[in-house]
């Protein structure tokens, strides 16, 4: 099993399909690499590299009891980067990733990327502020953690839902989108689930955002109930300074995962890496 050993130990595992230009993933949370199967032979189809890790904490990587945060988060993808010695890459990020992606190149710069992609992001902030109403109360993302100390693999299931838009009239989603996004989530650990919380609910990446010297793609549900598309994606576009968004009608903040939305995806991410 190929893993990446980081500065503090922590082993992270990931996949490394084809061969090319590399293209990395970037899982949202609860989730892991297996997310982006889809979009991974894709892209090793189409003649790049598809590489993407499993998040401390979550999937088939080390369970540490601390460094949930994002400057971690950031430094793990650096260490991944540098020990594979992966040099033009597109970094490829949702929810939750887009965090790790901003953060990164807050931290370590553009030298080994040429584009990114945000996906579903929570860029710039989640949470409800008086400079942000169309964010997150914070009272939400206390029942979030709450859910999980008290019956995780319930509120799973029960997020599921939302994180689909199952609960919409003429959903495409599946109930196999349902039950991979379920087992995703039992896997990681409940350490992580609670903190990670902590760190995508308070965390503002918009200095990091203004960093950007790269070409930026950003595509974002308009009904996607995790992470409501005003006060991230549309916000995000105004940031940095070579973005373009593209709304997805009515798509929900799983639309990676589920049919027809996954299709478009793939294209538009393939169109915009080249192919």
């Amino acid at each position: 099993m190929p893993v990446c050993t980081t500065r503090d130990g922590v082993e992270i595992y990931y996949k490394d399909w084809g061969s090319g230009r590399p293209v990395v993933f970037i899982h949202g949370w609860p989730l892991s690499a297996d997310a982006w199967d889809d979009q991974m032979k894709a892209v090793a189809d189409s003649g790049f590299r598809g590489i993407a890790h499993d998040r401390r904490g979550h999937g088939r990587s080390s369970q540490p009891w601390e460094g949930y945060d994002f400057d971690t988060f950031a430094d793990d993808l650096n260490d991944l980067m540098t020990q594979l010695d992966l040099r033009d890459v597109t970094l490829v990020a949702h929810s939750m990733g887009g965090g790790e992606l901003a953060r990164y190149i807050g931290r370590h710069g553009t030298a080994r990327v040429r584009s990114a992609v945000l996906l579903s992001a929570i860029t710039p902030h989640m949470l409800k502020t008086a400079d942000n109403p169309s964010g997150v109360p914070e009272d939400a993302l206390e029942q979030i953690k709450n859910g999980i100390l008290t019956e995780r693999s319930q509120f799973w299931k029960d997020t599921s839902e939302t994180f689909f838009g199952a609960n919409r009239r003429g959903s495409k989603a599946t109930q196999g989108n349902r039950d991979a996004f379920w087992f995703m989530a039992m896997h990681e650990s409940i350490q992580a689930g609670v903190k990670c919380v902590d760190a995508f609910g308070w965390d503002d990446f918009t200095a990091d955002l203004k960093t950007f010297d790269i070409p930026t793609l950003i595509v974002h549900g308009d009904d996607d109930q995790i992470v409501p598309i005003d006060g991230t994606a549309r916000q995000a576009v105004e940031i940095i300074r070579d973005a373009s968004l593209i709304v997805y009608e009515g798509a929900s903040h799983g639309l990676a995962m589920v049919p027809g939305d996954k299709e478009r995806f793939i294209k538009d991410l393939t169109t915009f890496l080249g192919v």
